[in-house]
């Protein structure tokens, strides 16, 4: 996981984040990653890398999403979170958030490439009017959503007392300011040969709309728009940097302004609000991946969770990153059901080939590897054991560089599987020994 530390707003309000419910000291999660190497027999990899796709904060949620939790509590947290994103209107606000945090970030990714001063001034200023809005906007739904997650109470105190905070109101004044200032400048350009002239507008005639209503007459019905659409994203050449700096010159005020703004504001960004949108991109992006199965009617349900009992059951559970390559096709799926109790510990599943008893075998682990990083589960219910560990062993193709045969090395690696297993561990054994009768 990332270092996590506890965020506080000029106005006094903290939150720990939306994904662990205490702060955690710098460098004491994450510092080795987790255990993966159970993810490929499960098909982990496959939906991790689907879910974290190409978003800007990939590593996160990858990490995130290998990162299993081993107290309950900790996994209630980020299920409270997903239950509350169970509602429409929040969850497309969250949305539009993440969206205008994204451009913020864009824009401010481009500063360090551009080469004039009032170019990167403009786009400094255009990513703080952006910033502006996603806050405000996100503050004013908050405060009035119906949420109960102890994660989005946090941060809707820290938003709210951040927005008051005199930092941020300077912040929305001085922009809305400056953008109404430079609104409000009207200059002409006259280009004679290699010369440009840059002069202040003195109400001279508007020569675009005298030809447009010269032509009028000959207009007949909708007509294809020949108008060069110049590219704005981002760039700026040497010439129309130039014009810029002779309106600066006939327009001294408002850029003195701009100048000023920009040394102000320069690192206009919270940390705090900043953090918010990198973790919710954990919750968007899992919810993202299941939403088309959610479509096609397949079940997800927040499951029960517990380190002490072994007691685990799902009910109409399937395999995820099967299910996804069958919706894709308009195909069915199958869902299966698997239940231990009391003293139970271990489940056999035979049958004849392409039977699915991989097919059956792969949700087992996928189910308890999802519920211990706080996501919902296929299933229209489920009750799982925080396990220590994962182990897999699946069949694999015969290594033609090693001298061992086939059986030697399925007893190797259940050998480090049992030396390395605990009360607490889950082993999934998938045709075991099948080199040998």
């Amino acid at each position: 996981m990332t270092p996590q530390a506890s965020m506080s707003s000029e106005g006094g309000g903290h939150f720990p984040g939306l994904l662990f419910q205490e702060a955690l000291p710098a460098g004491a999660a994450g510092e080795q990653d987790a255990d993966r190497s159970f993810a490929p027999d499960l098909n982990l990899d496959q939906i991790v890398t689907a879910i974290a796709g190409d978003r800007e904060e990939r590593d996160l949620i990858t990490k995130v999403l290998f990162g299993p939790l081993h107290d309950a509590d900790a996994v209630h947290y980020r299920q409270e979170v997903f239950r509350d994103l169970d509602h429409p209107a929040l969850f497309g606000e969250v949305q539009r958030f993440a969206g205008l945090m994204q451009e913020v970030h864009a824009h401010l990714r481009q500063l360090a490439k551009m080469e004039y001063r009032y170019h990167q001034e403009g786009w400094l200023l255009d990513a703080a009017a952006i910033y502006c809005d996603a806050v405000q906007s996100l503050a004013g739904h908050l405060a009035s959503a119906q949420i109960s997650s102890r994660a989005l109470l946090a941060f809707r105190e820290y938003l709210a007392s951040y927005v008051a905070s005199a930092g941020f109101t300077a912040l929305v004044s001085d922009t809305r300011s400056r953008k109404d200032a430079l609104r409000q400048i009207r200059y002409c350009t006259r280009i004679r040969g290699d010369r440009v002239e840059v002069s202040r507008y003195q109400e001279e005639a508007d020569y675009s709309a005298t030809v447009l209503a010269t032509f009028e007459r000959f207009k007949q019905g909708a007509v294809k728009d020949y108008r060069v659409r110049y590219r704005t994203w981002p760039g700026m050449n040497h010439v129309a940097a130039q014009i810029l700096d002779l309106v600066a010159r006939l327009f001294p005020e408002e850029f003195a302004a701009l100048d000023e703004y920009a040394r102000q504001h320069a690192a206009f960004p919270d940390e705090g609000v900043q953090r918010a949108h990198q973790e919710l991109q954990f919750y968007l992006a899992y919810l993202d991946y299941i939403r088309p199965l959610r479509a096609a009617g397949l079940p997800f349900c927040h499951p029960e969770v517990s380190a002490g009992s072994k007691e685990v059951l799902a009910v109409g559970t399937f395999d995820l990153a099967l299910a996804h390559k069958l919706t894709a096709g308009r195909k069915p799926v199958v869902t299966n059901d698997f239940r231990l109790t009391g003293p139970e510990r271990i489940l056999v599943v035979t049958g004849p080939n392409q039977g699915g008893k991989t097919t059956f075998a792969r949700p087992f682990g996928q189910l308890h590897h999802l519920a211990s990083v706080g996501c919902p589960v296929p299933g229209t219910a489920a009750r799982l054991f925080l396990f220590d560990r994962l182990f897999t062993h699946f069949a694999r193709e015969e290594d033609l560089t090693k001298m061992s045969g086939k059986l030697e090395d399925d007893l190797a690696r259940i050998g480090t599987i049992l030396r390395a297993a605990t009360p607490r561990s889950i082993v999934i054994l998938n045709e075991i020994f099948a080199s040998t009768t």
